[in-house]
């Protein structure tokens, strides 16, 4: 490409959350939340770029009316670039609460109890014609109003809740290139047919519009591959990455989110963590593990402290020498399933607490709240970090504690979290749901030698330290080069 493309990312959660400040009665621009946020504001730091997103809350809407289009928006010491795409209230509830969470979200973390669910009805068809469709059909319509005629364009959509907003941008601006990532895990054909036969089909269609298709890990990659070859017979070539689909050739390619390892380190050393730091020194116990989550079903939460009771059952000279700090942040509590698995989470910690605890010790230490700051502070001093989930996109705690821990601290890893296909080497892999294996794993951490500590330590650190956001950005661009020059095809690095 002679001259740099006019870049738009599209996503559900944008950089910008808008709320009524309560004293001026003006609109404030606060950060987005989530992981992706975080991911996609390193691709903004190093590319000039529109972002459009859903409005979500009343007051995003009411940005959206006012703005009438794309406007600039300043979040500390960055302007972004925004627009905000309303849809109706109900539109947008039966796209977020009935299709995309639990629906996709269930699916693409291997998450249905099918004996039992789900029971797909005229209320999730209704939400996805009405719902889901009529969203990604909102946002398609913002992404072409906003692309330049005659300009190079480069659409960069991203996760699940956008799958069929390429098919609509595809119709209208057939120039535009469209690229989509993917950040949750792709699962094998068999999950796929729980959805009825046209409402999978029109989502693969949605997707297989894009140009390049992207994924934390080979294992999602091939995934996908098997679904375009088993579910709707395209040709697949597995070596190349590619799938053949309306005379076009999709590129199917690997990029890894790594995090921003000077930005994290800076601040782990801020006046507010060390506050943090002090507080935990002064109540530490010989031997600290933690969790960091979102109180999600794919996080694993309750056989990771079933693990711990099993250990401390097993191990009772553990007791009172070690605190187990789970941080979790609610999650999805509009959803039942969540509601459900928040209070079993509660009350296995009364459980555990209740069985081994003493009148000065109290095993489990559960905090339900968002603290970064807090969790930064503990990532700096654990011994122990268990990241468990079921399945998981990539997990970037099993990145940011290794980075900053200060103590040699070993990470429990699950081989179905992302981060597994790089970090694996110097974690103790664990499969998230041998129980015994977990506590065999807690065991071992606790009592393994420093020499043996400060190599995986190191290690983790070496392979976190090795790229950083503006190479995940760069590896993705360089292909939307390539493929648009007419290149060579990617060949995926197994």
């Amino acid at each position: 490409m002679s001259a740099q493309p006019q870049i738009v990312l599209v996503s559900n959660r944008g950089p910008a959350a808008f709320e009524r400040d309560e004293d001026s009665g003006e609109l404030v621009a606060q950060r987005g939340a989530g992981g992706l946020v975080t991911a996609l504001t390193g691709l903004v730091h190093h590319r000039d770029a529109l972002w459009i997103a859903s409005a979500m809350t009343d007051a995003d809407v009411e940005a959206s009316r006012r703005y009438d289009g794309s406007f600039d928006c300043e979040l500390g010491d960055t302007t972004y670039r925004i627009r905000l795409v309303e849809s109706s209230a109900e539109a947008y509830d039966g796209f977020y609460n009935l299709v995309a969470n639990p629906m996709l979200w269930f699916i693409q973390h291997y998450l249905w109890d099918l004996s039992n669910a789900p029971d797909i009805r005229s209320g999730e068809t209704d939400a996805f014609e009405r719902g889901y469709r009529v969203v990604n059909e909102d946002i398609a319509r913002a992404v072409v109003a906003e692309i330049d005629k005659g300009e190079q364009a480069v659409v960069m959509l991203h996760d699940y809740h956008l799958y069929l907003a390429p098919r609509a941008i595809r119709r209208a601006r057939p120039d535009a290139f469209l690229h989509h990532f993917v950040h949750i895990p792709w699962t094998q054909p068999d999950a796929w047919r729980v959805l009825p036969s046209g409402m999978r089909e029109e989502i693969y269609e949605g997707i297989l519009s894009n140009d390049i298709v992207g994924f934390h890990t080979n294992a999602y990659r091939r995934n996908f591959l098997m679904c375009c070859q088993e579910l709707l017979g395209l040709p697949v070539d597995f070596d190349a990455g590619t799938v053949e689909f309306e005379d076009r050739e999709v590129w199917v390619r690997v990029y890894p989110l790594p995090i921003s390892a000077e930005a994290f380190s800076r601040n782990a050393e801020s006046d507010e963590v060390h506050g943090f730091e002090e507080e935990l020194l002064r109540r530490r116990r010989e031997h600290l593990i933690l969790r960091v989550d979102r109180a999600d079903l794919s996080k694993n939460v309750l056989r990771g402290f079933t693990a711990f009771d099993l250990f401390l059952s097993q191990h009772p000279e553990f007791r009172e020498r070690v605190t187990f700090i789970a941080q979790l942040v609610p999650s999805r509590q509009d959803v039942p399933e969540y509601v459900e698995y928040l209070e079993k989470i509660e009350a296995l910690v009364a459980v555990v607490n209740h069985r081994h605890g003493t009148t000065d010790w109290m095993p489990i230490h559960l905090k339900l709240r968002e603290s970064l700051p807090e969790a930064v502070a503990t990532y700096k001093h654990y011994d122990l970090l268990m990241v468990n989930a079921m399945f998981d996109g990539m997990n970037l705690v099993a990145k940011e504690g290794p980075l900053v821990n200060e103590r040699a601290g070993v990470s429990l890893l699950s081989e179905n979290t992302g981060a597994h296909e790089e970090l694996g080497e110097y974690a103790l892999s664990v499969n998230p749901f041998d129980v015994q294996e977990q506590a065999d794993a807690i065991y071992r951490a606790l009592t393994m030698s420093y020499e043996e500590r400060e190599w995986r330590a190191e290690g983790l650190k070496r392979l976190v330290t090795a790229r950083d956001p503006g190479d995940w950005v760069d590896e993705q661009l360089r292909d939307v080069e390539a493929k648009r020059d007419g290149g060579e095809r990617p060949v995926p690095t197994e």
